[in-house]
């Protein structure tokens, strides 16, 4: 019965840390650029936009090129949002040897 109460005594510390890094991981901020810096887009943890920066030289450019920077800058900042989060599961599941766990986004 030790060895249950073991497992059961992990699963809920397992649980504690997930709790504790999903409020972290609301807190995550990734920001996405591209055309040297002409489009800036800023993702929550959740993956939300928070916010998007258009340079003025940008908006000289043809609709179709804003277009074009705005995905590769959403795309950017996704990569790292993804990067963050993994991060931070990693450090609550680290030490229970749950390798590969990763965070759906």
């Amino acid at each position: 019965m030790t060895d249950f109460n073991k497992i059961l005594n992990k699963a809920k510390e397992l649980e504690k840390k997930m709790k504790e890094s999903q409020e972290k991981i609301k807190e995550i901020r990734a920001e996405g650029i591209s055309g040297s810096n002409s489009i800036k887009i800023i993702l929550d943890g959740e993956g939300e936009m928070q916010k998007i920066q258009i340079s003025d030289e940008a908006l000289k450019e043809e609709k179709t090129v804003i277009e074009d920077l705005i995905v590769a800058a959403h795309n950017n900042a996704k990569i790292q949002l993804k990067t963050k989060t993994t991060e931070e599961i990693s450090k609550a599941t680290g030490e229970f040897g749950i390798p590969g766990f990763k965070w759906p986004i």
